[in-house]
Parts: C-alpha cells; sequence; structure tokens
C-alpha cells in the first residue's frame, strides 16, 4: 500500500540543526510533488516547504525561508528537509505529503491526499 514514513526528528538546541526525510512507497515517487507541513497543539496545519516531481520548483514558508531547504532523490523515493538555526518557535510535529502531478507544488494541505504518520521536532531555548 501506499505510505510515507519520516525519520530524522528529535531534540536540538536553538541554533541547531536536524535533517528530516521521508521515505515513499507504494507510488511512483516521481511522480509526485512533495511538501513538508507541521502542526503545534492547538493549531492548524502549518506549510513548511514544497517540490515539484523533479525538484525544479521549490517554495518554503516565509518563516522559514534561508533556514530551511527541502529536496529529494527519485531514486531512493525520499524527500529531506535540511533545518539549520533552528529556534524555539519550528517545535512541531512535521509530516510530509504527496500530490501526484507536475507543475507547481501547492502549498495547500488540502491539496494533498497521501501523508505521513509525522515526527516530532523539539527545540530548546
Amino acid at each position: 500500500q501506499v505510505q510515507l514514513v519520516e525519520s530524522g526528528g528529535g531534540l536540538v538546541q536553538t541554533g541547531g540543526s536536524l535533517r528530516l526525510s521521508c521515505a515513499a512507497s507504494g507510488l511512483t515517487f516521481s511522480n509526485y510533488a512533495m511538501g513538508w507541513f507541521r502542526q503545534t497543539p492547538g493549531k492548524e496545519r502549518e506549510f513548511v516547504a514544497a517540490v515539484s516531481w523533479n525538484s525544479g520548483i521549490t517554495t518554503y514558508a516565509d518563516s522559514v525561508r534561508g533556514r530551511f531547504t527541502i529536496s529529494r532523490d527519485n531514486a531512493k523515493s525520499t524527500v529531506y528537509l535540511q533545518m539549520n538555526s533552528l529556534k524555539p518557535e519550528d517545535t512541531a510535529v512535521y509530516s510530509c505529503a504527496g500530490r501526484s502531478g507536475i507543475g507547481s507544488p501547492s502549498i495547500l494541505a488540502r491539496m494533498y491526499p497521501i501523508w505521513g504518520q509525522g515526527t516530532q521536532v523539539t527545540v530548546s531555548s
């Protein structure tokens, strides 16, 4: 079955770095745009970053632009989120999501039908 599995979350101090991975299975990964979203208790899911099927287009939330980098390896069916200069406000559950198709990747969570279970990122002050 179609599955997205995140890994790489954890506890890090302010200013530190983490690299999240999202491994896909059960789908033709290269046909999918991929996104990263995050959520904290009591808040709406928030867009973080997205990448088109061929890595030709990347887009970022203003809050992470310049600090986070999204990338993908279609040969490994994996999308990554490199997070640098982490801040306490980056603390959240991070989830990857997939949507088939070409063109600009959406920043809207409702446009992604496939989701991983999420991985916790905690940034201590």
